[in-house]
């Protein structure tokens, strides 16, 4: 099982992420380093997942359509090497290249990961799979709004509801190869992983990668959520708990 580390970000701080309750997020506690620099800690992370990956939400996007650009750029430039997971609050796929095409003009490796309560639906009212899926070298008059073919779709909910346009969940004709399950109450909750999601997306997946994401206890979590179908799994609290130990080297 795959560890992907999570790097929340809100107004210029690495913050506690917990139940999806953002409103009351706090500059993250960690025992993996001090202070909540979002470089510090994101190099924390890292090296303790011995990752190259990192998924980081971008908080003030995502809430208000105020991406942290700045903090973005320090965080690529501090780790040129690193690939980043970008969730910003992306609506499009114009949105997400006009945060991410400053990044990548410096040489990051930026990845966008459109979440469904965020992603709007298609214009002209085609199919969701012509609303996720477009050629990444198509041009944008061909492609319209459509989501490249190499991004991540993060299906977002809280509570058994999906959020955003229920579409998304439902159908999977329209989902790219990388597929992020995001139960938004068990984030930072520390109550296991919802395996059910899991199985259940994994039944109508085919052969994408499934990511989860929330409620990570421990190693035992991991191997349960990797038998109900997982790839990866996104992990913050975790980590930074150590209750996940260092991987080897």
């Amino acid at each position: 099982m795959k560890i992907i580390p999570v790097l929340d970000l809100l107004d210029g701080a690495a913050v506690h992420a917990v139940r999806g309750e953002r409103s009351r997020y706090r500059p993250v506690s960690s025992q993996l380093c001090e202070g909540s620099d979002p470089v510090d800690v994101a190099r924390a992370v890292l090296d303790h997942a011995h990752s190259s990956v990192i998924y980081v939400a971008d908080l003030d996007g995502i809430m208000h359509g105020a991406p942290q650009q700045h903090a973005l750029m320090r965080l690529m430039r501090a780790m040129p090497r690193i690939e980043l997971w970008l969730d910003a609050g992306f609506t499009d796929r114009d949105a997400a290249n006009a945060l991410i095409a400053p990044l990548r003009a410096t040489g990051a490796n930026v990845t966008p990961v459109f979440g469904s309560e965020s992603l709007r639906g298609p214009k002209d009212g085609s199919s969701m799979q012509t609303a996720l899926v477009a050629d990444v070298n198509a041009p944008a008059s061909a492609a319209g709004n459509a989501i490249p073919h190499d991004a991540i779709l993060s299906l977002d909910r809280r509570h058994d509801t999906p959020l955003g346009d229920p579409a998304h969940w439902h159908d999977a004709s329209g989902w790219p190869s990388r597929v992020i399950v995001m139960s938004l109450e068990r984030v930072g909750s520390f109550e296991g992983p919802d395996l059910a999601a899991i199985a259940d997306v994994r039944r109508r997946a085919g052969e994408r990668q499934i990511i989860g994401a929330g409620g990570i206890r421990n190693a035992d979590d991991l191997r349960a959520a990797e038998a109900a179908g997982a790839h990866a799994w996104l992990i913050a609290s975790a980590l930074h708990d150590r209750r996940i130990p260092a991987a080897r080297r």
